[in-house]
């Protein structure tokens, strides 16, 4: 049997708000990293399916995304499709399509599955001396969904799948808002009530969760926590290597909330760090991690921009070796 061809991976995450690319080489090496905003979950949370306009959205950047791999001859591609499309009646049309654009077929991840390998690609390269006793926990808020996922990291880091306890919840930063924050900015009740959903749906992940000590290891993932340390550095224009592994703490986090739920989407916009597309949820997730950090008693949240993607990428290249 002949082994895998040796040559450049690529990984997408067709996510709820956003869609992804990232190309590595054989070497590990990082080709390419894209973001694009696309809200292929708009509406999903009331219509229960994905509307033409969302699916188009996503299509054209998959299709521009292709164009990359074919100029970096990728040999071996994977991608995966998450909240929005699990819930979506109609997801085979856009897995189909998807399917026909990329080459490969999107994998509906399950909420375990996609913890798992959001879990594998933020712990794999942990700063030296951050990783303290007991489990380290890393949430991901997603547009659709949030996975608060507990475990130890592989000795040594590196890519071995770890052994861990995964929980998803239907809490993302577009669900909270389209769900409760209908005004903007919005109205302290519409605050209040999706504090409390959120505060009891964290309060039925703590029973599943194995006992998470206070103060331990918090790691965030995913767009609403990379924006908010761009926002609190004050970055204008996103470099990946100034919000890698920068410290949140819980009381700054709040004081976020606190700012951003007081103004609307535009003024948001015009913040050095904000991106288009993410102005109009930021306050729901936001809300979200402030939750999470009160709920398991984190005074610091440690930002990651290793997920999922790399995760996906790793288990490309571990495949061909």
């Amino acid at each position: 049997m002949a082994s895998p061809e040796r040559g450049p991976v690529a990984a997408i995450d067709c996510g709820t708000n956003s869609t992804r690319l990232l190309i590595v080489g054989s070497d590990g090496s990082t080709l390419e990293r894209h973001m694009r905003i696309t809200r292929l979950g708009e509406g999903v949370d009331a219509t229960r399916a994905l509307s033409p306009d969302a699916m188009a959205r996503t299509l054209a950047v998959l299709r521009e995304y292709r164009r990359l791999m074919d100029a970096h001859g990728v040999v071996r591609a994977r991608a995966a499709a998450t909240s929005a499309a699990r819930d979506a009646g109609n997801a085979e049309e856009f897995l189909s399509a998807a399917h026909g654009v990329l080459g490969v077929r999107p994998e509906l991840l399950s909420g375990d599955e996609e913890g798992r390998l959001s879990f594998a690609g933020a712990t794999a390269e942990l700063p030296p001396g951050s990783v303290g006793p007991g489990p380290v926990l890393v949430v991901d808020i997603g547009g659709g969904s949030t996975e608060l996922v507990a475990g130890d990291p592989p000795p040594g880091g590196g890519w071995r799948a770890p052994q861990v306890a995964a929980v998803s919840l239907d809490i993302g930063c577009v669900r909270v808002s389209e769900r409760f924050l209908a005004h903007d900015p919005p109205l302290p009740g519409e605050l209040a009530g999706a504090r409390g959903a959120v505060d009891a749906a964290l309060a039925r992940a703590r029973a599943v969760l194995p006992p998470l000590a206070p103060g331990g290891l918090l790691v965030g993932l995913a767009g609403t926590v990379s924006t908010l340390a761009a926002l609190d550095r004050g970055i204008s224009e996103y470099q990946r290597d100034l919000v890698h592994h920068v410290v949140l703490g819980r009381r700054g986090v709040e004081r976020w909330l606190g700012l951003l739920a007081a103004e609307d989407s535009r003024a948001r916009l015009a913040r050095p760090g904000m991106v288009e597309g993410r102005a109009d949820v930021i306050v729901g997730g936001v809300l979200i991690l402030g939750a999470v950090m009160a709920a398991f008693d984190r005074p610091e949240c440690l930002v990651s921009e290793d997920d999922i993607l790399d995760g996906l990428a790793a288990a490309l290249l571990g495949a061909g070796s």
